[in-house]
């Protein structure tokens, strides 16, 4: 069932939203060669803690961490662990915070130092399809209307798109009908409405869209180990458009010229 939101509820996914983006605001300060991604944890769960928020990631069915942590060919519900980041990687960091009953839920994807113009088209073409997810998302257009648009950016440009993984809606519960893929056709799927909360997230991939679990039960990666992208925004259908509840903005002023 899709749970429309009333205004009061709205102004709460809003706060909700803005400490997520604030959040990955202050992990951005963080992200260089030779910090672990369990450091970035810690980071991002004290920062959620100290300004009123609660970590909706950890413990969610057994989930270990604050963040999950993509690192290169990982594409989603990776663990923070001791790994050492290093140049030339890129680091999708996705989380949620809970804040007063509501969820707000965001990703970015970093690049770690300096990194390959081939990653960097890979994170450029990624974070403008979500943009062009956005812009399909309107009143009386259908979720099939976001998918596709994500979809053909991606694959006119070379890149494939991950199916097994998608968007959803979120509200008082992290995720929430109706699903949000990344493929699919126009035209089908449930009706966009005023006061659905959805969040659109391509995980788009350098080659083949095929992935694998590893046997931690939670780790996407890709199959032939090519390295994945992926970015989320929280979105608010109110007054006939997509509303972006997150933002990167708080990101851009951590990195200055460094933002992707």
């Amino acid at each position: 069932m899709i749970y429309l939101k009333t205004p009061e509820e709205l102004v709460k996914m809003q706060a909700a939203s803005i400490l997520v983006s604030r959040t990955l605001g202050e992990v951005a300060k963080w992200v260089a060669p030779g910090v672990t991604t369990r450091r970035l944890d810690t980071i991002a769960r004290e920062f959620m803690l100290d300004n009123g928020g609660k970590p909706a990631c950890l413990g969610y069915e057994g989930f270990p961490g604050t963040l999950c942590i993509e690192v290169n060919e990982t594409v989603v519900h990776g663990f923070p662990s001791n790994y050492t980041l290093r140049e030339g990687d890129i680091v999708g960091i996705d989380t949620v915070v809970e804040l007063d009953g509501y969820n707000g839920d965001s990703c970015y994807t970093f690049a770690v130092g300096d990194i390959s113009p081939e990653l960097m088209a890979l994170c450029k073409t990624t974070k403008e399809s979500l943009y062009k997810g956005i812009e399909a998302c309107k009143v009386g257009h259908r979720i099939g209307d976001i998918a596709n648009a994500v979809q053909t950016y991606c694959e006119k440009r070379g890149y494939s798109v991950v199916r097994e993984m998608c968007g959803h809606g979120i509200g008082r519960s992290m995720h929430e009908d109706p699903e949000v893929p990344n493929y699919g056709r126009r035209g089908i799927g449930p009706v966009i409405k005023n006061g659905m909360c959805i969040c659109i997230e391509p995980m788009i991939n350098l080659g083949s869209r095929n992935i694998v679990i590893e046997n931690d039960g939670w780790t996407c990666r890709t199959r032939d180990r090519k390295a994945s992208a992926h970015y989320e925004h929280t979105i608010a259908i109110s007054d006939g458009k997509a509303n972006v509840l997150t933002t990167f903005d708080y990101i851009e002023e951590s990195l200055g010229d460094r933002f992707i």
